[in-house]
């Protein structure tokens, strides 16, 4: 798609170390990232005059740039969650097609496994007592109940079970069986999920995501340094970015995300639909998410998702729409804000680099065609992007 005067595309990706990595710290994971995302371009750290990072330090991303020796003449700091590496990714692809920069790093890293362990942090998170989420606190709604209350409401509506839902836990793991860079890869069944602790009704520990370390990065570039690239380029194709509620209580509707809006932008400015997917790379924090996420994104109808994610749909062997190729934040990894990890994934499918998970398309070629989409705070935020080979 052209964005202003030059088509955008990916042409570096990489995870840092991911999983139990003790000895690291978020800085020297985001280093790791971005040091193989250039190298996987093979273009040089000169050329990278634009930067994105959230999440880390008082003056994010101006320490991490200053960390990484890059001085950018654009940057990015947006943080809204989940969704905050494909908002900023439209943000970056934006300002590449005006020519407001020429290469624009993303870049991520976390030890939120580790710092637990050592017990550097908590591991609750909190959200303070102050602005609209003052009304809340007080009855002491955790994130996790936040999903729990939204599953619960499309389970009423909708009549969509425990069982459904736990069909998405054990699907993310049969892809993560084939990824041997996931943290869990043993088989899971629907009793396996039902039958573990709950932790707010209706999830078990198994609807829930896993914690871990590690870093991602993705680079971005004009059309015209595409040539210099060692990897084929997988071009950003459309975006939208969308936000909802802070306040549950002001959520018009638990059953419908921002996935809703920032999908359909996204579709309707790359020219193609849900239909034309080869796979879907969606935020996982909870199994819900997943089912919902599909929903509003079109690939199935408002509360049709519970028998959607049934029989295996969801899956790289025997999925009409694979999902979560690398087993998603359920499986593989999950160090806090997940969303670049799934630019990642789709791009290496694209580019056929996924191996013995690698996604076929209808004729049995490489798929042409997949959507990242990803979720932040409590169905606050989505940021969706549509991306494609040539």
């Amino acid at each position: 798609m052209t964005r202003g005067s030059r088509n955008v595309a990916v042409v570096g990706v990489a995870l840092s170390d991911c999983g139990r990595v003790p000895d690291a710290t978020p800085y020297t994971l985001h280093a790791q990232a971005a040091r193989r995302a250039l190298a996987d371009a093979g273009l040089p750290r000169r050329l990278i005059d634009g930067f994105a990072s959230a999440g880390l330090g008082t003056l994010a991303p101006v320490e991490v740039a200053d960390y990484l020796g890059l001085r950018p003449t654009w940057v990015d700091s947006t943080s809204v969650g989940g969704a905050t590496w494909e908002v900023m990714a439209a943000h970056a692809a934006d300002a590449i097609a005006a020519g407001h920069a020429n290469a624009v790093l993303l870049a991520y890293g976390s030890t939120a496994r580790s710092d637990v362990k050592a017990g550097r942090r908590t591991g609750t998170l909190s959200f303070g007592g102050r602005g609209p989420t003052q009304f809340e606190v007080p009855y002491g709604h955790t994130l996790i109940a936040k999903y729990a209350m939204a599953a619960r409401r499309h389970m009423i509506e909708y009549g969509t079970t425990a069982e459904q839902l736990a069909q998405v836990a054990v699907q993310a793991r049969a892809n993560a069986a084939l990824n041997p860079e996931a943290m869990f890869r043993d088989p899971l069944t629907v009793d396996d999920v039902l039958s573990g602790p709950v932790i707010a009704d209706p999830f078990t520990k198994l609807h829930c995501c896993l914690r871990s370390d590690g870093g991602a990065a993705v680079l971005l570039t004009a059309e015209e340094y595409v040539r210099d690239c060692r990897t084929p380029p997988v071009w950003i194709l459309g975006t939208g970015e969308a936000v909802s509620h802070a306040a549950m209580s002001e959520w018009e509707d638990f059953t419908v995300s921002p996935a809703a809006a920032s999908g359909r932008l996204a579709f309707e400015r790359a020219g193609v639909g849900p239909p034309e997917m080869d796979f879907a790379q969606l935020y996982d924090a909870f199994t819900y998410m997943t089912l919902v996420t599909l929903e509003d994104l079109g690939f199935c109808g408002k509360g049709e998702g519970g028998a959607y994610v049934t029989d295996a749909r969801l899956t790289v062997t025997d999925g009409a729409l694979p999902v979560n190729t690398d087993g998603g934040g359920l499986s593989a990894q999950h160090p806090g804000m997940r969303g670049l990890f799934l630019l990642v994934e789709a791009v290496r499918q694209l580019r056929g680099e996924a191996g013995t998970r690698q996604v076929r398309a209808r004729d049995g070629g490489l798929p042409r065609l997949g959507v990242a989409s990803g979720t932040g705070g409590w169905f606050c935020s989505s940021g969706t992007v549509v991306l494609g080979r040539n």
